[in-house]
């Protein structure tokens, strides 16, 4: 698969996503999200599912989840999507430097 499928699927997911999104929540799922709620107390419960997205993205790119699953899946980086290009097309080299330990940074 290529950077063109992983831009294809992320277009295609969110389409499916629309507006109206209902998830099922299993039980474990339910009391877990009541007591976020009564503790934070957000104005709707959908806002602290919005931040519970947030959470895992950012720290699954921090800790180079997100990068494992898409080479493995993609033959790309997070980075490589962000900017449109792949690093060969960027550089010239076929290979990515190694990051030296440093993750993504917002």
């Amino acid at each position: 698969m290529s950077l063109d499928d992983l831009t294809d699927a992320v277009d295609a997911a969110y389409a499916d996503l629309g507006d109206g999104h209902a998830l099922a929540l299993d039980r474990e799922t339910k009391t877990e999200l009541a007591l976020l709620e009564a503790g934070l107390g957000p104005e709707e419960t959908d806002d602290l599912l919005k931040r519970a997205v947030h959470l895992l993205f950012q720290s699954t790119v921090e800790t180079g989840r997100l990068d494992a699953h898409l080479r493995r899946e993609y033959g790309v980086t997070y980075d490589e999507y962000l900017s449109g290009m792949t690093y060969e097309e960027m550089t010239g080299a076929p290979d990515p430097p190694e990051n030296d330990g440093r993750r993504y940074q917002f």
